[in-house]
């Protein structure tokens, strides 16, 4: 007596055979009937019409800029202490965890005679390139020091591909009064954790940083 397969043995045999079943048709089901009495290409046209009554809403750019939300993904910013010195230290983290390879920076020694930041390294070259930016805000996320934050400007087109990679220069944040220009010594404190672990003055543009618990 010939041996019976299991049920579902024989699909899996013509499976590795490469056959292929095919259908009889005659488990095809009939196209549902349609509950309207209108056309359908009259029922389509229903829909653009009815978009051709309601407010326009125009933006009159570029003479009445867009206001962008408080949170907005724009162009980057390099942020500085409140004495001018770079918050960044070349750590290269951002570009480590953006995913389309925009960021380039090349780390530098601080020396007591050209101090760019506070600690031993700073970012000596630091480029964005805005063909391959795709504003996910990943860089910003992974920065320990704050130094990259992005802006509320989005105005980046151009006509020239060299001039969208933004270098160190252009991303730098401009000098608030009380500020020094780099290279200076430190101006907070005789070592980098006056520049992390403090409690800024009353009317100062320094964030408030907490200290660490361990």
């Amino acid at each position: 007596m010939p041996e019976q397969s299991k049920p579902g043995e024989q699909d899996m045999v013509r499976h590795a055979r490469g056959e292929v079943e095919r259908s009889t048709g005659g488990g095809r089901k009939r196209p549902a009937v349609r509950d309207s009495l209108m056309p359908a290409a009259v029922q389509g046209f229903g829909v653009t019409f009815a978009q051709m009554f309601r407010t326009v809403t125009t933006e009159q750019y570029p003479f009445e800029p867009k206001v962008t939300k408080a949170r907005y993904h724009g162009r980057h910013v390099l942020n500085r202490h409140p004495d001018g010195l770079e918050k960044c230290v070349g750590c290269e983290l951002c570009a480590w965890a953006c995913p389309a390879d925009a960021i380039y920076v090349e780390g530098g020694d601080n020396t007591e005679d050209e101090r760019y930041s506070p600690g031993e390294r700073y970012g000596a070259v630091y480029q964005i390139n805005y063909l391959r930016c795709i504003f996910c805000g990943l860089c910003i996320e992974a920065c320990p020091t704050r130094s990259l934050t992005m802006s509320n400007d989005f105005e980046l087109a151009d006509d020239n591909r060299r001039d969208l990679i933004f270098t160190k220069e252009q991303l730098m944040a401009p000098l608030l009064p009380g500020m020094e220009a780099t290279p200076h010594p430190m101006r907070l404190g005789d070592d980098e954790k006056d520049y992390y672990l403090r409690v800024p003055e009353k009317g100062s543009t320094a964030e408030p940083v907490a200290e660490e618990t361990v």
